[in-house]
């Protein structure tokens, strides 16, 4: 009897210097769980960079040597904004998201997958914070934690990006593999705090996170990311 072959996949993870760790960190985890699957976590050189909370990654993979990937990711972070425009950057995305199977991003990488011309048309997640942003970029934005759109699946903000990465394993394998992935993290979360969203934080509180937000240059740059 001739057993079906198992499904192969490359998924690659766009790094740059500022960005959020969880917001890729959190769909890896998922991905890496996955049968046949290889991740290659993209920047334009194999030099270490350091994220907008001081983590520092190294990449092993440069945009020139990437190959066709079936699933292409970017994050947001405190310090997308200095490269948000990167010729280089929008040019991969670009090259890549003509063939993906799947344009994907996380938290504020929608705003390079509207600046590479990958969301023309298409409804998308991004953060709360940045959702004004993204739309004056004629994307329709949606406030759903993953917003599936045809071939493109976007995340919400920083923790969303589990639950987008759950979306992509179902979307590639079946909900099975996906609730596999699901139990061995044991994502079953139950926050101590009913504040995830605008709509359950209240006003006062969104008002402290948008002081915090606005001067997040600042905090990014003393942690010694260069941006």
């Amino acid at each position: 009897m001739h057993m079906p072959e198992m499904p192969s996949y490359a998924i690659g993870l766009v790094f740059y210097p500022g960005m959020t760790a969880l917001d890729v960190i959190g769909p890896q985890t998922v991905f890496s769980s996955l049968p046949g699957v290889q991740i290659h976590r993209l920047w334009k050189t194999l030099n270490p960079i350091t994220t907008d909370d001081g983590m520092v990654i190294t990449p092993d993979t440069t945009f020139a040597e990437s190959p066709p990937l079936d699933v292409i990711c970017i994050g947001g972070g405190l310090g997308q904004n200095a490269v948000v425009d990167d010729a280089e950057i929008l040019d991969f995305l670009s090259r890549q998201g003509k063939d993906a199977k799947f344009v994907t991003s996380v938290c504020g990488g929608s705003e390079f997958l509207a600046r590479a011309g990958l969301l023309n048309g298409y409804r998308a997640a991004t953060h709360w914070a940045a959702r004004e942003k993204l739309a004056s970029l004629g994307v329709a934005v949606g406030t759903e934690r993953v917003v599936v759109d045809r071939n493109r699946m976007t995340g919400g903000g920083v923790t969303a990006g589990i639950d987008f990465g759950l979306t992509v394993a179902a979307a590639l394998y079946d909900e099975d593999t996906a609730k596999i992935a699901q139990l061995l993290m044991e994502y079953d979360p139950a926050p101590p705090f009913d504040a995830g969203s605008p709509e359950k934080a209240g006003p006062a509180v969104v008002e402290k996170a948008i002081s915090f937000v606005s001067g997040s240059f600042d905090q990014v740059k003393a942690k010694g990311v260069e941006i």
